[in-house]
């Protein structure tokens, strides 16, 4: 069978509807996978396209999509299928209507929601993908060892297996094992986390709801969360007002999110290289100065 009825097929077993798979249009997609919106009889699908090698990986964000689901809180798209032909792994996924308008308090009052469904411990059933890095999430009792070990520890020594070690491993090093100090009055919570919240990452459906998609979940603290909003030019101040109302953050994350954010410059650095290194060190060197 061509990969187009493997995935008709997994749609009708997913669906119980029996109908021709047409109109594969291809959509403005990200960096990592090829994205499609494919009419399969009345139904309109979003399907995710990538090598099968990845198969894992969208596994893993359809997990991780119900996993959000679950907490029934900020809307997602419903995962609806998901698998590979050995040439390709596919992801089928519920074709929303986004680009409405909407209110950003919503999706800070709902992101503060999605935080009080917690573990007891940190990490996740299943490991799964930042970008197209492998993320991996051990569960342990342990936050600062967790962060450590699985996040910072994890990308600095990609980082040197790419060729670059010098002064960010030197520093970074450093940083490992200084960093609990600013952990010293401040014990988080497991939370449900989307794990890469960033502004392409949330949209508005038709009806203004906030709708969140392109998970790396796992729970950790919320902080974390909150941090990565406001890596890419941050959100509103009407959604940091909303978030802060429902559930107020700890003075200590002014220091905190700058760590937390680490992790993801230097995810973005083994991935596309250029001025994130200068922007990791810099942010090694602003946290050491405060350990």
């Amino acid at each position: 069978m061509s990969l187009w009825d493997n995935i008709a097929a997994d749609i009708a077993a997913a669906t119980g509807k029996q109908a021709e798979l047409s109109g594969q249009i291809t959509t403005g997609g990200g960096c990592i996978n090829q994205t499609m919106r494919v009419r399969y009889g009345d139904d309109s699908y979003f399907v995710k396209l990538n090598s099968a090698s990845r198969a894992d990986m969208f596994a893993a964000e359809a997990l991780g999509l119900r996993e959000l689901q679950g907490s029934h809180t900020l809307k997602v798209p419903e995962p609806v299928c998901w698998g590979d032909d050995g040439e390709s792994a596919y992801l089928v996924l519920e074709d929303l209507e986004l680009g409405g308008h909407g209110d950003l308090a919503a999706l800070g009052e709902g992101l503060a929601a999605m935080h009080r469904v917690t573990r007891k411990r940190f990490g996740w059933d299943t490991d799964n993908t930042i970008g197209s890095t492998l993320q991996i999430n051990s569960c342990e009792h342990d936050w600062v060892g967790f962060w450590r070990t699985q996040r910072l520890q994890f990308q600095l020594e990609l980082a040197a297996r790419n060729g670059h070690g010098g002064r960010l491993q030197a520093q970074g090093e450093k940083l490992l094992q200084l960093f609990p100090a600013l952990f010293a009055d401040y014990s988080p919570l497991a939370s449900l986390l989307h794990g890469d919240l960033w502004s392409g990452n949330y949209a508005f459906d038709e009806s203004g709801r906030p709708v969140i998609f392109d998970p790396a979940v796992y729970f950790g603290d919320r902080e974390t969360d909150l941090a990565m909003t406001e890596l890419f030019g941050g959100f509103s101040a009407d959604f940091y007002a909303a978030y802060c109302a429902a559930w107020p953050l700890d003075p200590g994350y002014a220091t905190r999110k700058t760590l937390y954010n680490l992790y993801h410059i230097l995810n973005h650095f083994n991935l596309f290289g250029g001025g994130y290194l200068s922007q990791a060190q810099g942010m090694v060197d602003r946290l050491l100065a405060e350990c």
